[in-house]
């Protein structure tokens, strides 16, 4: 196994991986482990793709134009 220092930790970042491993009954090392698992499994975005949707979103909602009042109206339905 191979050992990692990080240094100049903020304290708030450390209270919070301190809370997190206890609430995953792990140790902090444990914890930090994880944290670096799941960031590493993301898998990378794939920005031609992406851009080439964004186009084809931005090509099909292009006509609809929304207004203050409908904007109003869907958040005043929600609150009912």
């Amino acid at each position: 196994m191979v050992t990692l220092t990080i240094k100049n930790v903020p304290p708030e970042i450390y209270e919070c991986i301190k809370i997190q491993a206890k609430n995953n009954h792990r140790s902090i090392n444990g914890e930090v482990i994880s944290i670096l698992e799941q960031a590493i499994s993301i898998p990378p975005i794939d920005v031609k793709t992406t851009l080439e949707q964004t186009k084809k979103l931005r090509e099909i909602t292009a006509h609809y134009v929304i207004t203050v009042d409908e904007i109003e109206s869907l958040i005043n339905e929600g609150r009912e």
